[in-house]
């Protein structure tokens, strides 16, 4: 990973989904989106998304495990993105793929569907976001389209290199041509609110700190 990169994510890594779903409208880019939890604890995961787009399965000659492949070309700056087409009758993640994942250094997953194997995840601390859990196999439901090209996240297209960032409030997704912009933004919304959030504990009135323009960045006044 670049000196540029690190710097990039760990910029992400100290902020929260909200700050950065905030940056986005400012922008005119998609907010973040509700419906992708974790299926353990409360991890938060920030990297550059390397993407698998999954179909219902059609019988004939069998080929590599659905995810195998971005598994493997995956690296320590990656979160997986799976779209199953938001399908929770059927799991699209399971616990072999986590513990390839994890041992290529991959940051978390992020899947448009149902997982399985959640303590298997929760044992080797590999975050996984999903829309649910089933036991139910992949295997002869579900089949590979594509890796490393576009999908759908809920509303939002994640092109591969994007920023995917997850954690317990929900999922945001940062073009990667803007993503240098979008962090300085969300910076600063992290800010005036860790100010507004001062004035309350010394005691100024909630309608004075908490000002829709000083929110907005318009003034830095109560």
């Amino acid at each position: 990973m670049t000196s540029q990169n690190t710097q990039l994510l760990s910029g992400y890594a100290e902020l929260d989904s909200a700050a950065v779903s905030d940056a986005l409208d400012a922008l005119g880019l998609p907010p973040g989106q509700a419906g992708f939890l974790p299926v353990w604890g409360h991890p938060k995961i920030v990297g550059f998304a390397v993407t698998v787009q999954l179909e219902p399965y059609v019988p004939g000659p069998s080929g590599a495990h659905i995810g195998s492949a971005a598994v493997a070309a995956a690296s320590d700056e990656n979160v997986i993105v799976v779209n199953n087409e938001g399908r929770t009758d059927v799991s699209c993640w399971g616990g072999l793929l986590s513990l390839g994942a994890a041992l290529n250094g991959v940051r978390g997953v992020v899947a448009d569907g149902a997982c399985r194997d959640v303590n298997e995840a929760r044992e080797m601390s590999f975050p996984v976001f999903a829309k649910g859990r089933i036991p139910a196999t992949a295997r002869g439901r579900l089949q590979q389209r594509s890796t490393g090209e576009p999908v759908q996240l809920g509303s939002v297209t994640v092109t591969p290199g994007d920023v995917v960032f997850a954690d317990e409030t929900g999922v945001v997704v940062v073009p990667r041509a803007y993503a240098e912009e979008v962090l300085e933004k969300a910076q600063a919304v992290a800010e005036r609110e860790r100010g507004i959030a001062a004035d309350l504990r010394a005691g100024v009135a909630l309608h004075e700190a908490m000002r829709d323009a000083r929110l907005a960045g318009t003034t830095e006044g109560h």
